[in-house]
């Protein structure tokens, strides 16, 4: 799988939040359409209008509800607090059904010790995802992704994207997404049931900024970051670096 030649409209559901709004930010510099949802259209007008002062006068970022910009996209990005994920998917079923759906919610509460990791019946958040959007492509990403370097747009964000799904031209799509800011690069973590282990680890960078007053990210040594890996030649299922993983 390519970069497509046309670049698809991408939809943030619960994108009035720190981590969408940087998502938005970053990606309509990179030239995509972006529909910032909430559930009230008012709101995502709002911060519509504050992603479109960051990032330039010539981008394109529009707001709407949930439901109306997941209708008007080929692409969804599902930023939504935790608890509000099961009242709102089911709402969107239908609209999404055979559309990449791209998972970058975080089970955690907050204590008076700090954040902390929350446990789900399904696995995961972005496991649940798939069981309340059955119709969809779900992949997780950018969940330990910091919402304050993706608001800088200034500056290359250098930190890098766990991805984890079951349907590797779903996860060959989100590397591009990823590959399209600057300073990340998208790493194949594999299938969906791997997530877990990625959402728990954002309360423990929480903590870490929290406690160090820094933005820290996640890097993986050793990969090889070449814009050429991202077209595998002569490999139609998405595997990156033109090999198959293990290879």
């Amino acid at each position: 799988m390519t970069r497509p030649d046309r670049l698809e409209q991408i939809a943030i559901v619960g994108g009035t939040g720190p981590q969408g709004r940087g998502l938005a930010a970053r990606w309509s510099r990179a030239g995509y359409t972006v529909h910032v949802g909430s559930r009230s259209r008012e709101r995502a007008e709002d911060v519509a209008a504050r992603v479109r002062t960051r990032a330039g006068d010539d981008v394109d970022v529009r707001g709407a509800t949930n439901l109306e910009v997941c209708a008007r996209s080929e692409i969804v990005v599902v930023t939504l607090p935790y608890e509000a994920q099961r009242p709102t998917l089911p709402d969107l079923r239908a609209v999404v059904a055979g559309k990449l759906v791209c998972s970058v919610v975080n089970p955690m509460v907050f204590d008076e010790v700090g954040p902390k990791a929350m446990r789900v019946e399904a696995g995961s958040a972005a496991e649940e995802c798939q069981e309340l959007l059955p119709g969809a492509r779900v992949v997780s990403a950018f969940q330990s992704v910091p919402a304050k370097r993706l608001w800088d747009v200034d500056h290359p964000v250098g930190c890098d994207v766990l991805i984890c799904g079951d349907d590797p031209g779903a996860k060959h799509r989100v590397a591009h997404l990823a590959a399209d800011i600057p300073g990340m690069w998208g790493v194949d973590c594999g299938p969906l049931r791997n997530s877990a282990s990625i959402e728990n680890v954002t309360p423990v960078l929480l903590f870490v900024n929290r406690r160090y007053r820094v933005h820290a990210g996640l890097r993986i040594d050793g990969i090889e970051r070449d814009e050429s890996t991202l077209h595998p030649p002569g490999s139609s299922d998405g595997a990156r670096g033109g090999r198959e993983p293990g290879g």
